[in-house]
Order: structure tokens, then C-alpha cells, then sequence
């Protein structure tokens, strides 16, 4: 497993080991204790959730509050996906600068998206499958929802008109928010 820091303190890109061979590959998704010594994060992840979306959807940008705050090791097993979270620490120096990775059935890139984050994805390709594995349980009361395509936010998704939840088309912009993290 290799680890890989970005410019936004706290997101990891992990790269899984893939065994390849002529009949195909093998590989862990997850594992507690590598992903531990790997990372030097001391968390738990507490349930895992997967969306099966059609090509050119956005999904978020979603987080929880506090109390019950979630981090995120998300990753694409099938298709192909834009991935972003967005810094949402009033003491960072770079709050509310995002971050883009794209995920892959192919690359099998992994991206730690650690609390006090916003997130979302663009699907690339029909049928792809996003699974992630969280650290805290779904609390509607401490569900939010920033507008995906906020122009103070400036995430270039490379796609003008998505397929979008009537939730996120009509989610507050980033001047409407004000952040607990």
C-alpha cells in the first residue's frame, strides 16, 4: 500500500497493492491494520455505504456535522469517477480550496476524506459504482449539503449540466454557510 499526501492537509490518496496475473488480480480494498500502519490514523470506520449512479452525476458536496461527524475512505469498483472534498476547517490555511482525485475500477485508488470535509463526486461512466466506508453513522440531524457547483467554490467538474438530486441543486452556497469545523 502506498500512501500519498496533497496539497490540502488531512486528504491521503492510498494505492492499494494489486496482484496481477494471467487469470486477472487480487487485492485487499481494506485492511484495519495496514491501513493503520500506513496512514498513522487511528480511526474506526463504522459503516459502509455504495451508490450506483449513471454517467455525468454529481453527488454532494455532503458532510455531517457535529456531534456525529464522518470521515470518508471512499473509492470507485466500477467505472470511473471525479472525486472531491472540500476544506471546510475555519482554522485551515486552506479552507474552502478543494481537492480532485479521479478514482477508478482500473486505478483502484483510494481517498481519505477525513472529518471537517465536504465531499462529492462526478460519475464518469454508466453504471459506476462508488463505495465508501465511514467513521461515524448516518445522522440526518447533522446531514448538510453545500451547491455543488458554487462559484466562489470553483470546482471545474468538466461538466455543464449534470444529472442531480433535487437536495443538491437547491443545497446553500458557501456564503450561506458557516462552518462548525
Amino acid at each position: 500500500m502506498k500512501v500519498s499526501s496533497t496539497p490540502i492537509e488531512g486528504l491521503l490518496v492510498i494505492e492499494p497493492s494489486v496482484f496481477r496475473d494471467d487469470r486477472g488480480y487480487f487485492f485487499e480494498p481494506f485492511n484495519d491494520r495496514r491501513f493503520h500502519e500506513a496512514t498513522g490514523l487511528d480511526v474506526t470506520f463504522v459503516q459502509d455505504n455504495e451508490s450506483l449512479s449513471k454517467a455525468y452525476t454529481v453527488r454532494g458536496l455532503h458532510f455531517q456535522e457535529p456531534p456525529v461527524p464522518q470521515g470518508k475512505l471512499v473509492r470507485v469498483s466500477r467505472g470511473k469517477a471525479f472525486d472531491v472534498a472540500v476544506d471546510l476547517r475555519k482554522e485551515s490555511p486552506t479552507f474552502g480550496q478543494h481537492h480532485m482525485v479521479l478514482l477508478s475500477e482500473e486505478n483502484k485508488l483510494q481517498f481519505w476524506i477525513p472529518p471537517g470535509f465536504a465531499h462529492g463526486f462526478l460519475t464518469l461512466e454508466d453504471d459506476t459504482v462508488f463505495s465508501y466506508k465511514c467513521t461515524g453513522y448516518y445522522a440526518p440531524e447533522c446531514e448538510r449539503t453545500l451547491r455543488w457547483n458554487d462559484p466562489i467554490l470553483a470546482i471545474d467538474w468538466g461538466v455543464e449540466e449534470p444529472l442531480i438530486s433535487e437536495k443538491d441543486a437547491d443545497a446553500p452556497g458557501w456564503t450561506e454557510y458557516e462552518s462548525p469545523f
